[in-house]
């Protein structure tokens, strides 16, 4: 072990260390509950099964703990919460194990929901029962992140058996939707969960995420004429068809040259993140196979850049895309005279710790001394460590086991032995960040 170990801080390790069988079979029982629902009319799967395993868990820890199902939070951010969401069936989990008084508290967090599982046939094994090979957990969420969340919880039972107070408080929240929305990070803000610092156990490779590009997605509409395809049209003007689709042409071309603008221009860089994207992915048009088509919707995924001096970086950005659609859509006379319109439906903005935050050089340290390296990082997606961050006003990186190389893939893992350590490590940041009483 490393020598800037404590003799207190290598028995916690040792604690957990020996509890790899049981991190295991933690991590086992919550891939066995199914989590995988993505849209807002999925009904409820196994979230309430997992929630409670981990309650049980913590419980034994003595934490106060709340377990619950919000209402709707659509008012208080539209954009992050999908219409006809149901938290029914799905409820979120706080924990607080409070310390002795006088430490910082620490905010410890992961999503339960996973993606779904298609293609299934190719999985080597069932995605939902969980195989150890090569030294690896394998099924779904294993890596994305249940193997996170059974570390987190193994390394708050270490300190417990390895009789560590804490000063500061523990604060554990495990919550839904992270894959699809981030409603369910938005809920525990809303219950005015906080702490002085976070950690979400994302599959970071134990580098630190500490900023994320915010994604906004719209929806434009273009207006056409319907009329027989295979009938010779008079010119639009004579009240002849006017093919919806084909005039997203140039509005497309439009985007592209956007996004390459984006992504030469110098208030488009960042050290750790990579330039504002815009991105069709969806494109909807027409009725039937010989009619002109009178509309068309494309829907638009839009990543773009946390920026310190700006309250609403996401609404500058739908700002400028909307002008450079309306100029080029100016030079076509038919749009000239039916102009794009636009539905903008969800928008999960940006976030970034700064450098300089003690917590960063605490988790640093404490990685190095368990044999791993941190590096300072960015994701170019988003992640409920954002929300924490923003909403909750409490400054929260990603840090965790494994690398997203697997995640969201057939045949997901991660490694035991990232487990250990990353279990490890959190125990080690506990004690260091929050203090322990001099008791212990």
């Amino acid at each position: 072990m490393s020598a800037a170990l404590s003799a207190l801080e290598e028995k916690v390790i040792d604690r957990v260390r020996s509890s790899r069988d049981e991190l295991v079979a933690l991590a086992t029982a919550l891939i066995a509950c199914d989590t995988t629902a993505r849209t807002p009319t999925d009904p409820p799967r196994d979230e309430a099964r997992l929630q409670h395993i981990l309650e049980d868990r913590l419980r034994a820890l003595k934490a106060e703990t709340d377990l619950w199902e919000p209402e709707a939070v659509e008012e208080q951010n539209p954009f992050m919460i999908p219409a006809g969401l149901s938290f029914s069936g799905r409820p979120q989990l706080v924990a607080r194990i409070p310390g002795t008084g006088g430490g910082p508290s620490l905010l410890l967090n992961g999503h339960i929901d996973a993606v779904d599982v298609a293609p299934r046939e190719q999985w080597s094994s069932d995605p939902f029962h969980a195989e150890v090979r090569d030294n690896r957990l394998y099924g779904r969420g294993a890596n994305d992140m249940k193997g996170g969340l059974a570390s987190l919880v193994v390394a708050l039972e270490a300190l417990q058996q390895a009789g560590v107070r804490l000063a500061g408080d523990i604060v554990f929240c495990s919550n839904t939707d992270e894959e699809s929305s981030g409603a369910g990070g938005l809920a525990i803000a809303s219950r005015g969960i906080r702490a002085d610092a976070g950690i979400c156990a994302e599959p970071t490779g134990f580098d630190i995420w500490v900023a994320c590009r915010g994604a906004t997605t719209g929806v434009m509409s273009i207006e056409g004429r319907a009329g027989h395809a295979e009938v010779p049209q008079p010119h639009w003007q004579e009240g002849g068809a006017v093919n919806a689709i084909e005039k997203t042409v140039p509005l497309l071309q439009a985007i592209q040259r956007l996004r390459d603008d984006w992504r030469g221009r110098p208030d488009c860089r960042h050290a750790l993140l990579s330039a504002p994207s815009i991105v069709p992915t969806l494109i909807r048009g027409g009725t039937w196979l010989v009619t002109y088509p009178a509309s068309c919707d494309v829907t638009l995924d839009v990543q773009y850049l946390p920026r310190s001096d700006e309250p609403d970086p996401g609404g500058r950005v739908r700002a400028e895309i909307m002008e450079s659609i309306a100029a080029s859509a100016a030079s076509d006379p038919w749009l000239r005279e039916h102009a794009p319109t636009w539905q903008w439906v969800s928008d999960c903005p940006p976030a970034e710790v700064p450098a300089d935050h003690p917590i960063l050089a605490c988790i640093r340290g404490v990685s190095a001394d368990v044999g791993r390296s941190s590096e300072l990082a960015g994701l170019d997606s988003w992640h409920d460590a954002a929300t924490f961050t923003l909403f909750a006003g409490t400054p929260t990186v990603s840090f965790g086991p494994g690398g997203t190389e697997t995640a969201h893939a057939v045949d997901e893992y991660v490694p035991l032995d990232d487990l250990v350590d990353f279990s490890s490590a959190v125990a080690v940041i506990a004690m260091r960040w929050c203090g322990v009483h001099a008791d212990s």
